[in-house]
């Protein structure tokens, strides 16, 4: 409705311009010549109270314009960041983050001009020029022909000038998405840490200056390109007008044509070549603007992997059956021209990585009942991970089925999965805001009393205490201003708010010190009782503690079994344990397992986090 409105307002402004004209005539042609103070009067008025109106008129289109304009930013924007949010995982390690911010700002501004900006002007011109044209043909036809002679050295300029804007336009939106990627890797903490570690800010300030000093240079040939045009237009406008002129100073001079009239023409032409030259610079506008919009319907085009079935089932609540029935995953699949093949090395079309046909997953069958401790062990790249990805759906089998309690998860609903199922990963992230809205991000709606019950469990809540704004403490970008164990700890925490069935543990401990690790593992003593987990570790203590332990070589499940009886079968578990494990073992008779009841552990806690720092470690 906005937008009908603006059209109407366009009609009204578009039609009070030629008014101004009609009554300067009459002034000149009737009044004057008359002495008639009366039509003097009235005449006077009129060209105060056409503007007035124009200008409220104009005043109202600009209101609903801006109001229509923000609004399709809004809706652009949110269908674009909702429509990103359903992409899979793949999608996200192929795509740079700083490219995806400039769709999301950038070209989406620059779709909306197209819509409240150019759109409107070139209707508003139209409008103006055929009211114009309307009103200069009815007073003298001849010169109206004289006046639009000129029209088709409007078009031919504007159609090769906008191809050529275009053009440049693409390359400079191109080249800003680069230094939005560029700003977004080394203005993080790990990027920042990583320029300085290594000494790469000279570098890496060469590398943004090549891409401004690119958005630089097209800025400047599009502003020459457009002053050239512009040119051209204002000597094609004075050509029109001169003829005009000289060939209405004739006619009056033969007697044949008023003065009021030479007058007026010379009134309406300056509005006639002021919307002709606004529509051939709009043309050149809206065709850069189609730009945008390509960029913005590129990322809405995109296909979304995971997706919801029509009519999937809640399969909450979950008992926490795990199954694999002959699973076969690859990671790199085909993926369509543009957004993520444009944000990789290369430009549109160009792959970011290379295919590739070996399989990530090769026939993977396995069971983990409900409740069970499964420990998935085996070398770098033999699959852990992506056994893990699989279960909450991050991304979908390539073949086979991964089923929960006997459902397919591709048949079960988002939330009930994401519900059902949590992970801790072994890189914790944490928003940049205080440790209870990360702690609430599980649970939006979490009550003091279940935050802390939750950061007890994690073996966090007292350390949490003895800071000076408690659970109102802002962690830092990415949680840099925790250590590594509490930041795992507070990640733990936030999994146990959100009480999943079935618990996904990453690495949860890798490259802890001994005390942060033990006092995650003790954590998750507490916390694995009753639910189904997956343990992927390279700890001895957590391995040894699982109910199964599933051995994976090149993406293969090759040994199943309990830790004694993978011993005894000599096999790569075996293999594993004398090369990697022994010495661990070794270790661990020094302090007690992870896993080990407390009269096992002799009622032995665990220490600080790091020295001076106070932790929610109880010492009996």
């Amino acid at each position: 409705m906005l937008l009908v409105g603006v059209l109407v307002t366009i009609f009204v402004v578009s039609g009070l311009t030629v008014v101004p004209p009609l009554l300067i005539r009459d002034l000149i042609d009737n009044a004057i010549p008359a002495a008639d103070v009366g039509r003097l009067t009235l005449l006077g008025a009129a060209m105060v109270v056409v503007p007035l109106i124009s200008v409220s008129v104009g005043a109202l289109q600009r209101w609903m314009s801006a109001r229509a304009g923000e609004g399709i930013i809004y809706d652009l924007r949110r269908a674009l960041y909702t429509h990103l949010q359903g992409m899979s995982l793949r999608f996200f390690t192929e795509t740079k983050t700083g490219e995806l911010v400039s769709r999301l700002d950038n070209d989406v501004v620059g779709a909306q001009t197209a819509i409240t900006g150019t759109f409107v002007t070139i209707v508003s011109n139209v409008v103006s020029v055929v009211a114009i044209l309307v009103v200069m043909v009815q007073a003298e036809w001849r010169l109206t022909l004289l006046a639009v002679a000129a029209l088709p050295l409007f078009v031919y300029p504007a159609r090769r000038v906008g191809q050529m804007l275009r053009a440049i336009t693409r390359r400079q939106m191109r080249h800003n998405g680069a230094m939005a990627a560029i700003l977004s890797e080394t203005f993080n903490v790990s990027g920042a840490l990583l320029v300085k570690l290594f000494g790469r800010r000279n570098e890496e300030v060469a590398r943004f200056s090549a891409e401004a000093r690119m958005v630089r240079d097209l800025g400047i040939r599009a502003a020459v390109v457009g002053r050239w045009f512009f040119a051209a237009l204002g000597l094609v406008g004075a050509i029109g007008t001169a003829a005009v002129f000289w060939s209405g100073g004739y006619l009056v001079i033969q007697g044949t044509m008023s003065l009021g009239t030479v007058i007026m023409f010379s009134t309406l032409l300056v509005q006639l070549y002021g919307p002709l030259s606004a529509m051939s610079n709009a043309r050149v506008e809206f065709a850069t603007s189609l730009v945008s919009f390509e960029r913005v319907f590129e990322v809405l085009d995109l296909r979304q992997e995971i997706v919801e079935r029509p009519g999937a089932t809640d399969i909450r609540p979950v008992s926490g059956t795990v199954e694999f029935d002959g699973v076969y995953f690859r990671y790199l699949q085909p993926e369509p021209a543009g957004l993520t093949a444009a944000a990789g090395s290369g430009g549109p079309g160009e792959p970011a990585r290379p295919p590739t046909r070996r399989w990530a997953l090769e026939e993977v069958t396995f069971r983990i009942e409900a409740g069970e401790v499964a420990a998935l062990v085996g070398p770098s790249g033999a699959g852990k991970t992506t056994v893990s990805y699989l279960i909450p759906r991050l991304y979908d089998v390539t073949r086979g089925t991964v089923r929960i309690d006997g459902v397919d998860v591709r048949d079960a609903t988002t939330e009930s999965l994401e519900r059902s199922v949590g992970v801790v990963t072994q890189e914790t992230f944490l928003l940049h805001d205080s440790i209870a809205a990360n702690l609430r991000y599980a649970k939006p709606d979490a009550t003091e009393r279940e935050i802390e019950a939750a950061a007890s469990a994690a073996n966090i809540h007292e350390f949490v205490v003895s800071l000076p704004d408690g659970y109102e403490t802002v962690v830092g970008e990415r949680g840099y201003r925790l250590s590594g164990g509490e930041k795992q700890r507070i990640a733990l925490a936030r999994v146990i708010l959100e009480d999943p069935r079935i618990l996904i543990l990453d690495e949860a401990t890798a490259h802890l010190d001994s005390e942060s690790e033990a006092l995650i593992q003790e954590a998750l003593q507490r916390v694995m009782v009753g639910r189904t987990s997956l343990v992927i570790a390279h700890r001895l203590s957590t391995i040894r503690a699982a109910d199964r332990i599933l051995v994976l070589d090149e993406g293969r499940l090759v040994e199943e079994g309990t830790h004694e009886v993978l011993l005894d079968t000599d096999g790569l578990y075996a293999r594993m344990y004398r090369t990697q494990f022994r010495r661990k073992d070794s270790s661990a008779r020094v302090r007690p397992p992870a896993f080990a009841t407390p009269e096992e552990n002799g009622g032995r806690g665990a220490g600080p986090s790091r020295p001076g720092t106070p932790t929610s470690a109880h010492r009996p």
